[in-house]
């Protein structure tokens, strides 16, 4: 079934005809070097491992949950193992039957929506636990159920055309090195650089929260840097930086800049989810100078309780900005589309509520870049994303990143945590 998918994607897919807005579901362009995004998929059974069916059912057999979902793990890692080994491959596919996903998937997934929600560490997760696990093979995974392959529809899912968009657009980022769309660039601004700043816990939740860097620079390529045990205050509870390590982390992320574009940026503007400590301003500031970099800007991203509303059925635009004081503003992410003429979600948009601790920028323009990131996550064509990438991806980061031991090391690539 996968053969026959990717065949249908090389060739395009028509989207289903919708009178009322017709911009609101596209045609799936093809995956060609002829067409959309300008290369070959490559696929054939050499490539392949298949699971025998004998396997699937000894594995769905097993009575209890984690030992299935840790047979379920080998099964699969073993196979992906050999590929990433033996084969010259990009990315690894892994089909999961509807019988074996019915018994190793999570019933109670995170909301996207909520910044740094909670999830329950310690039930064992078949598919963070396996990315973590074949981490250090060095070949990025794409889990995909069988049921979506298949050309008769199920209940609740999506159309043809949209699969395809957000399926090829993983396969495309995760092969690497090359991303499906950036940012505008303005020539006559100078280098830059977002990093987002976010903490998670350990699987038994009895070791301290560990900070992680995402960067992402002016070109859209991402990368993944894990800090070490921070501190937690017992009063509020907010995992907080030392100065040093704040300084450890920041220079940390401005080298792996550097080595991916021979220089360091003229700006570096620092997100975060939680208010700026003075010692972290202070650690941060450091990195920066000893870097040559010329300025640096705090932006704290929270979800906020207010709500705008504006004439009509219809909720605010995406881009509505309104200045609550000096330095808070609130910002809407999702919201109404000129060009769909329509809100395109189903629930009700929360705005985002930006802070500005310290910064050498405006807020109209940190609005805009904020905005502008929330379109940076190349795991599926959603271009509006709640949450600037900096910290939109960082909670899913950290899911997989918690199955890693402290031993292990993490790959710099986002693709690999996608």
């Amino acid at each position: 079934m996968l053969e026959a998918w990717l065949g249908r994607c090389r060739e395009g897919i028509d989207a289903p005809p919708d009178t009322k807005q017709e911009n609101l579901k596209l045609r799936f362009c093809g995956f060609s070097k002829e067409s959309g995004f300008g290369a070959d998929i490559r696929f054939s059974g050499d490539l392949t491992r298949p699971i025998k069916n004998s396997d699937i059912q000894r594995v769905v057999a097993i009575k209890s949950r984690t030992e299935r979902i840790n047979a379920a793990i080998e099964l699969y890692y073993e196979n992906v193992k050999f590929l990433a080994q033996n084969r010259h491959v990009d990315v690894i596919v892994c089909v999961i039957p509807e019988e074996l996903y019915r018994v190793v998937s999570t019933d109670k997934e995170t909301s996207d929506d909520v910044l740094d929600a909670e999830s329950d560490d310690r039930e064992l997760n078949f598919r963070r636990a396996l990315k973590a696990r074949s981490m250090s093979l060095g070949k990025p995974l794409q889990l995909i159920r069988n049921v979506n392959l298949d050309e008769r529809k199920s209940a609740g899912q999506q159309d043809d055309a949209t699969k395809a968009w957000n399926f090829c657009t993983a396969l495309y980022y995760k092969s690497g090195p090359t991303i499906p769309w950036k940012l505008e660039q303005d020539s006559s601004r100078t280098t830059s650089c977002a990093v987002g700043i976010a903490f998670y816990r350990s699987r038994d939740r009895q070791s301290l929260c560990t900070s992680l860097a995402q960067i992402f620079d002016e070109l859209g390529n991402g990368l993944i840097l894990r800090g070490t045990p921070v501190h937690i205050d017992k009063d509020d509870r907010v995992p907080k930086l030392s100065s040093q390590q704040a300084y450890d982390l920041i220079s940390a992320a401005l080298k792996e800049y550097r080595v991916a574009l021979r220089t360091f940026p003229a700006r570096l503007v620092v997100h975060k989810s939680s208010n700026f400590t003075g010692e972290e301003i202070a650690g941060i500031e450091g990195a920066v100078q000893d870097a040559h970099v010329d300025s640096v800007d705090f932006i704290t991203v929270l979800d906020s309780r207010l709500r705008l509303f504006r004439d009509g059925n219809y909720p605010p635009f995406r881009g509505t900005l309104a200045r609550v004081d000096r330095d808070r503003l609130l910002l809407y992410t999702r919201g109404s589309v000129w060009y769909y003429q329509t809100y395109p979600g189903l629930y009700v948009p929360q705005p985002i509520e930006l802070r500005v601790q310290k910064s050498e920028e405006s807020p109209m323009f940190l609005a805009r870049e904020v905005l502008g990131l929330t379109k940076m996550n190349w795991n599926n064509t959603q271009f509006d994303g709640k949450y600037p990438v900096t910290l939109g991806c960082a909670r899913k980061v950290g899911e997989i990143m918690k199955y890693l031991e402290e031993h292990d090391t993490p790959q710099v690539r986002y693709g690999f945590y996608m």
